[in-house]
C-alpha cells in the first residue's frame, strides 16, 4: 500500500513539473526598438526626466489586463522586465532624447552654463484591454531652469492605441502611446523656448 502511495505521489509531482515547464514566464519591455535619428534640429538645453508616477493598482511585476466585463486579470506568466515606473521612465527618456536631440541628465549634477528642462510625468491611467486598446493618460509639467525666472508649463495627454489580440501587440500599443506622449512633450518643450512661450498639445 505504501509503495502504491509513493508511486502515486511521484506521478503527481511529475505531472505538476510538466505543467510548470509548459507555461514559461515571458518578459516584456516598454522600451521600443531603436529608431532612425530625428531630422529635427537639436534643442539648446538638456533634460532632467524625473521619476514617473504610476497608479498603485497597475504597479505590479505582472501585466494587468482589463476584461470585457470590467474585471481585472493578473497574468502571472506575462511580466515586465523591470518595475513599471522604471519601464515608463526609461522608455520615455529614450524617446525624448531622440526627438529633441539632447541628453537626459537625471541623477547627474546640473551644468553651470547650460539650461536644463525638468520634466515631471504622472501617469493617471495605464489601461490594457487585449484585442481592443492600450490607454495612457498622463499629467505632466515642464520647468526650464538656468535663469532668474523659472518658466513652467502644465499639460495633460490622453492617448489610446488600438491593438490586436495578443499580449505582444498590447505592449507595442503602449510603446506607441509612449512615443506619442514623447512627441507631445517635445513639441511643448520646443515651444517653451520660443516666442510662443509654451503651448500644451490639444487633448484628443
Amino acid at each position: 500500500m505504501r509503495a502504491s502511495i509513493n508511486r502515486g505521489l511521484i506521478v503527481a509531482i511529475g505531472l505538476a513539473l510538466t505543467a510548470c515547464a509548459s507555461a514559461p514566464v515571458r518578459y516584456y519591455t516598454l522600451v521600443a526598438p531603436l529608431q532612425e535619428t530625428s531630422s529635427a534640429p537639436a534643442v539648446p538645453f538638456l533634460i532632467d526626466l524625473q521619476s514617473v508616477g504610476v497608479p498603485v493598482q497597475v504597479d505590479q511585476p505582472q501585466l494587468l489586463v482589463r476584461q470585457a466585463n470590467g474585471g481585472i486579470t493578473q497574468l502571472d506568466n506575462e511580466r515586465w522586465v523591470a518595475p513599471l515606473a522604471d519601464e515608463l521612465r526609461t522608455a520615455l527618456s529614450a524617446e525624448l532624447t531622440q526627438k529633441l536631440g539632447t541628453q537626459d541628465i537625471a541623477g547627474l549634477p546640473s551644468p553651470i552654463n547650460k539650461p536644463v528642462l525638468r520634466i515631471k510625468v504622472e501617469v493617471r491611467r495605464f489601461d490594457s484591454l487585449p484585442g481592443q486598446y492600450a490607454v495612457i493618460n498622463a499629467d505632466w509639467s515642464l520647468a526650464m531652469t538656468g535663469d532668474k525666472n523659472v518658466t513652467r508649463l502644465y499639460c495633460s495627454s490622453r492617448l489610446r492605441e488600438p491593438v490586436p489580440g495578443d499580449y505582444s501587440s498590447l505592449v507595442r500599443g503602449h510603446q506607441k502611446a509612449i512615443a506619442s506622449l514623447a512627441t507631445q512633450i517635445s513639441e511643448a518643450a520646443r515651444s517653451l523656448t520660443s516666442a510662443q512661450g509654451g503651448i500644451c498639445p490639444k487633448s484628443s
